[in-house]
């Protein structure tokens, strides 16, 4: 009965998941500084993030987000302030030599809580999630299907978009190509540094205009 609307929904995530963004960037950075390990819990973190979106639109304050500017607008710039700290935090250790960035990373280097938190906060605090399932909570998802069937949704969402970034985990963790990045050492870390800057700019590059 709602597999149409559960591949519409499926084949929307799967184009949105895929374009690069805040989640693509912070993913492939901590795989490549980290390794596999540290790709994956960054995944969990962001799969959570989904959870929190779809959560709070199956209760409606999605919309009440989306209708009210100075709301949406403080989250807007809540998000760009914490995307350039991450850039910022980046550059910095761009500071460190290419060798040292080489070095294989402990285990226990970096807490997997802190990765975790970091995935979840760059994608739950991302606006353009927030319009993303809010159009697909409002404008696909008929409004007399079940809140269970909803939150199965949610769960899909966000079980998928785990694996989406797990693989790229997978991928990013593979000795040979880690290795090659890592030999880039300090530029890969400003590049990734910028890419999150620029991020937070266009967010706030995205607010409309102060009426005097």
């Amino acid at each position: 009965m709602y597999l149409a609307e559960f591949l519409t929904i499926a084949i929307a995530h799967l184009v949105a998941v895929a374009s690069p963004g805040p989640d693509f960037a912070i993913v492939m950075r901590h795989s490549i500084r980290h390794g596999r390990r540290g790709g994956v819990w960054t995944s969990s973190g962001i799969a959570l993030g989904i959870l929190l979106h779809c959560g709070y639109c199956v209760l409606g304050v999605g919309v009440l987000l989306s209708t009210t500017p100075v709301l949406f607008n403080t989250v807007k710039v809540v998000a760009a302030i914490y995307l350039v700290l991450l850039g910022y935090r980046a550059i910095q250790a761009s500071r460190r030599s290419a060798v040292h960035l080489a070095e294989p990373v402990q285990p226990d280097s970096e807490s997997p809580w802190k990765w975790l938190v970091t995935g979840f906060l760059t994608n739950g605090l991302n606006p353009k999630a927030t319009l993303f399932f809010l159009a697909l909570f409002t404008v696909i998802i008929d409004i007399q299907t079940p809140v269970a069937v909803q939150a199965l949704y949610g769960i899909y969402l966000s079980l998928a978009t785990f694996a989406w970034f797990a693989l790229l985990s997978v991928v990013l963790g593979i000795a040979g190509i880690r290795s090659s990045l890592l030999r880039a050492g300090a530029w890969f870390e400003r590049l990734m540094g910028l890419v999150l800057i620029g991020l937070g700019v266009q967010l706030v590059v995205s607010l409309p205009p102060v009426s005097g």
